[in-house]
């Protein structure tokens, strides 16, 4: 990524970037509305099944093997199509196969539905912010926080949308039907406005950006010599892994909401529907807008300063949330997650797509891989927990997950050096 001092004047910014980035942002926005309307309509899928919270749980485990399968072919998919084409389809099928989760009839038929869905969506990731790379190098200043914002205001969105037709009592395959052609057909236009050309457009040597922290120390060009994995060299993998392991709590926080929130509202406090779906709420809209600011924060203060003061504060109100039952404490702990963990994501994706002695999609996808597996392994977890003693109490591994983050952080980069913020 090209830097510029702190005095240098803004470099315009081309038409096509511009266009490209609000194309991108609304992907995000659309692959956050189009799952996350689902989730609030949880509860009503397990009744009318007729599931244990540990076969949910496991239900939902088992979906992100589709991405953990599937997400290894974005690197591939994209050198042979583009980032925007892929991600583009991805979304449409994705948005498909949401109509299969809606109308699910059986825990086989689920958990089917979420593998499917869980497919389209890794490669959707992969790929959206692939190219939402490409258009930041473009402006040369950080912009990934923000396309994540608007997925977490599309999640938000979808949130509100399905607590909504949860609580007017609109069928599950109505609402399939309606994300299927208004979240498709708006994915579909935005291809027209992003980017052309190969990925790699925009990577000349000017254009080598900061690496995670840990890689600083890291060769500018590292030797092709001794085992490799992947392309990369045992060292990369190792750092690219640990850069994986941030975004394997940052998930699994954001699940803590996106599959239990709205069961826990349900089971602990005899919530209304609408209600209920305000924890999954609170999180991504807490998360959004931690995204909208974090490229203010995180030029200043740096990706592992930020992660290590949002994991704190994540597990301080979380924490809360589980020793001073209450609906409001509740709101305010998966907020207090949601803010936590808002820029860890972008931070992760950046860091492993700028990494020295990684090819090109592979570090993102390598990295995308591990974000799926904290999704696959911790809902079958907090399910039995669930089951055992109350997701009251299985909810305070969520604090542990903030711990994790801790630990891991030291792979992100410190203050961006020399980066224009204008």
């Amino acid at each position: 990524m090209n830097v510029h001092s702190a005095g240098a004047p803004p470099v315009p910014i081309a038409s096509d970037a511009r266009h490209a980035r609000r194309a991108i942002s609304l992907l995000f926005l659309l692959n956050g509305a189009s799952f996350c309307a689902i989730m609030p309509r949880y509860p009503e899928l397990v009744e009318s099944i007729g599931l244990s919270n540990t076969a949910f749980g496991l239900a939902i485990g088992i979906g992100p093997v589709g991405g953990l399968v599937a997400g290894l072919a974005a690197a591939p998919l994209m050198r042979r199509f583009g980032s925007a084409r892929v991600a583009v389809l991805a979304q449409v099928i994705a948005s498909t196969t949401h109509l299969a989760v809606y109308v699910s009839g059986s825990w086989l038929w689920l958990a089917g539905a979420l593998v499917l869905a869980m497919a389209a969506d890794s490669i959707t990731d992969i790929s959206m912010n692939a190219h939402g790379m490409r258009v930041e190098r473009r402006y040369r200043r950080s912009i990934m926080n923000s396309y994540h914002g608007w997925w977490s205001l599309g999640a938000v969105a979808g949130g509100l949308i399905g607590s909504t037709f949860a609580q007017l009592g609109v069928p599950l395959w109505v609402q399939g039907v309606i994300g299927l052609i208004v979240f498709g057909a708006l994915a579909a236009g935005s291809l027209r406005f992003m980017l052309p050309g190969h990925d790699a457009t925009e990577r000349t040597p000017a254009a080598a950006g900061p690496s995670a922290g840990s890689g600083a120390e890291v060769p500018a060009e590292i030797a092709p010599s001794g085992l490799r994995i992947a392309g990369m060299s045992l060292r990369a993998l190792g750092l690219i892994s640990a850069l994986g392991m941030v975004l394997v709590f940052a998930g699994s926080t954001e699940d803590a909401g996106n599959t239990w929130g709205a069961l826990f509202m349900t089971s602990t406090f005899a919530a209304t529907p609408f209600f209920a779906g305000m924890a999954f709420v609170a999180l991504q809209g807490a998360q959004t807008i931690g995204r909208f600011t974090g490229d203010f924060v995180v030029d200043r203060l740096g990706d592992r300063t930020t992660a290590r003061l949002g994991a704190l504060v994540g597990a301080i109100g979380m924490s809360l949330a589980m020793l001073v039952p209450h609906p409001v404490t509740a709101l305010i702990g998966f907020a207090a997650a949601g803010w936590g963990v808002a820029t860890l994501f972008p931070s992760a994706f950046r860091a492993a797509d700028d990494m020295p002695g990684v090819p090109h999609g592979v570090g993102i996808t390598v990295v995308g891989w591990f974000a799926r597996l904290g999704f696959f392994v911790t809902p079958p977890i907090v399910g039995a927990l669930g089951d055992a003693f109350t997701l009251r109490y299985a909810l305070w591994i969520v604090p542990l997950y903030m711990l994790g983050i801790l630990v891991f952080s030291g792979v992100l980069e410190t203050r961006r050096r020399g980066l224009r913020t204008a």
